[in-house]
C-alpha cells in the first residue's frame, strides 16, 4: 500500500527550456553542466514547489561532506522562497526547514552517515545531492536505497543530482551517464548558453576565464571533465578506486603541515593534512583542513586536528623560516611532538614515490576530499601543471614520507632504522632531507 501524495495546486514558474525534460515524475533526476547554467536554482525552485504541491513532504539536501550549514544549498532555498512570494507557507530554523502541513526539508553530509544512521532517511520523499561529482560510490549505494517511497500512484520517491563533471570515471557520472544508466531516469546538460536568465556580471566572468583561461575554461564554463595532466602521477580512477568511507583502526597518525610564506590575501595556502597508517599497514588520508591565514590561524587548526585524531605527531616542512614554524606550534602546545623535514629536491620528484603507493593500491581516502585531489591530478613526472603552488599535495607527500619512509630511502643501510609502523628509530636518511 503506497503513500498517497496530495494533488495541490499548480504553480506558475519561469523555467528554462533545457530543464523542461526534468519536470515529470522520475525515480532519478540529473543536470550536469558549467557555472550558470542555474542548476541549483532550478533544483530549488522545483525543491519548494514539491513541497507546496506536497503538504507534509519530507526532503533531505545531501552533499557528500557538509563541514557546516553554510556549504549546503540552506541559504540558496531560503532565497528561492522569497523569491516565490511564499514565504508565509515555511519556516526557517537554524538547522532545517519547515514546510507546509508539517514537512520538512533537513541539510546533512553524506560522509557522515552510517549503514545504520542512513536509516533515519527511509520515509524521506526527495533526496537532492547536490556537488554530486564529489559523492563517493559507497555513499551512492547508501543512499539509493534508502530513498524508496512508493506511491499509490505508482510512482516513487526522487533522488535529484546536480553536478559538474569533473571526470568520466567520478561514480555519479558513471550512475547516470554511463553505458547503462538507470531505468527512469531523466538526465539532461545545461550550460551557460541554456539559461535565459543569465545575468551580466557572469558573462563578464566568462570572457574572462576564455580569454585567460583557455585550459581550463571548457571544465568551469562547458562542464566538460577536469583537464587533466598529460602523464599525471595520480589519476581520478586510482583514487576512486582506494577510495573508503570509514576510519580502520590505526597503527600510527600524524598531521603533515606546509606553511605558506606569507598570509596575505594573495598568497598561497597553509596546507594541513591528517593521515595515517592502519593495522593493515596501509596508508590512509584522513582529513584535508588546509586553510589561509595569518600564523595563530594555520597553528591552531593544525593542534586542533592532532587533538580530534589523537595523532602522534605534527610534520612541518622548514623550507621556509623554520625556526618560526616550530616557534607559533610551540605557542599553541609547548609540549607538541614535532618532526621537521626540510625538501631538497623538487615538488614532482618527492611526490613520485607517493603516487607508486597510490598505483600499488597502498592508500585509501577517508571519503572525498576535492580541492586535495584536484592538485594531486595535476602532479606530473615534469612538474606541476596547475596554478600557484599545490599546498595541500605537499602536506599529503610530507604526510606519506613520514609513514612510509622505505619508499623514500636512498641507501639500504637506513632502512634497518626504520620501525614497521612507519616510525624512525635512528638518524634521518631520506632523499627528501626530512
Amino acid at each position: 500500500m503506497g503513500t498517497s501524495k496530495k494533488p495541490g495546486e499548480t504553480l506558475v514558474l519561469d523555467t528554462p527550456r533545457a530543464f523542461a525534460p526534468l519536470l515529470g515524475p522520475s525515480r532519478y533526476k540529473g543536470a550536469h553542466g558549467g557555472r550558470g547554467s542555474g542548476k541549483s536554482w532550478f533544483f530549488a525552485g522545483l525543491l519548494v514547489e514539491w513541497c507546496i504541491l506536497n503538504p507534509g513532504a519530507r526532503v533531505v539536501c545531501v552533499r557528500e561532506v557538509q563541514k557546516s550549514l553554510r556549504e549546503s544549498v540552506k541559504l540558496l532555498i531560503e532565497d528561492m522562497i522569497k523569491l516565490m512570494g511564499v514565504e508565509g507557507q515555511f519556516r526557517s530554523l537554524s538547522d532545517s526547514i519547515i514546510t507546509p502541513g508539517g514537512g520538512i526539508i533537513l541539510f546533512q553530509g553524506m560522509a557522515d552517515h552510517t549503514k545504520e544512521s542512513i536509516k533515519s532517511l527511509e520515509g524521506f520523499d526527495v533526496a537532492y545531492v547536490e556537488e554530486a561529482q564529489t559523492m563517493t560510490k559507497g555513499s551512492l549505494e547508501m543512499l539509493r536505497p534508502t530513498i524508496r517511497k512508493t506511491y499509490q500512484d505508482g510512482t516513487h520517491a526522487e533522488i535529484w543530482f546536480s553536478w559538474n563533471p569533473r571526470a568520466a570515471e567520478d561514480p555519479v557520472n558513471k550512475f547516470l551517464r554511463g553505458p547503462d544508466p538507470p531505468p527512469d531516469s531523466v538526465v539532461i546538460e545545461s550550460n551557460y548558453m541554456d539559461n535565459p536568465f543569465f545575468p551580466r556580471v557572469l558573462e563578464m566572468e566568462r570572457q574572462f576565464d576564455e580569454q585567460h583561461s583557455p585550459e581550463r575554461y571548457g571544465h568551469i564554463w562547458l562542464g566538460h571533465f577536469e583537464p587533466a595532466a598529460l602523464g599525471a602521477l595520480w589519476t581520478r580512477a586510482a583514487l576512486h578506486q582506494g577510495r573508503v568511507r570509514e576510519i580502520p583502526e590505526m597503527a600510527r597518525i600524524i598531521v603533515a603541515v606546509d606553511p605558506a610564506i606569507s598570509s596575505e590575501d594573495g598568497s598561497n595556502e597553509h596546507g594541513i593534512v591528517a593521515a595515517g597508517v592502519g593495522q593493515d599497514q596501509r596508508g590512509y588520508v584522513l582529513d584535508d583542513v588546509t586553510i589561509k591565514g595569518g600564523p595563530q590561524q594555520w597553528a591552531e587548526r593544525a593542534v586542533a586536528t592532532y587533538d580530534r585524531f589523537e595523532a602522534d605527531a605534527i610534520v612541518i616542512e622548514i623550507n621556509q623560516g623554520g625556526d618560526m614554524v616550530r616557534h607559533t606550534l610551540k605557542t599553541v602546545r609547548p609540549d607538541l611532538p614535532i618532526i621537521e623535514v626540510r625538501a631538497t629536491r623538487g615538488k614532482h620528484v618527492r611526490a613520485e614515490p607517493i603516487a607508486a603507493l597510490y598505483t600499488m593500491g597502498k592508500v585509501s581516502h577517508v571519503g572525498t576530499f576535492a580541492k586535495l585531489e584536484d592538485q594531486l591530478c595535476l602532479f606530473t613526472p615534469a612538474g606541476y601543471e596547475g596554478k600557484g603552488s599545490p599546498d595541500r599535495a605537499d602536506a599529503l607527500v610530507w604526510a606519506m614520507t613520514e609513514l612510509f619512509p622505505r619508499m623514500t630511502r636512498k641507501d639500504s643501510k637506513a632502512m634497518s632504522k626504520i620501525n614497521p609502523l612507519g616510525g624512525r628509530t635512528g638518524t634521518s636518511g631520506t632523499w627528501m632531507g626530512a
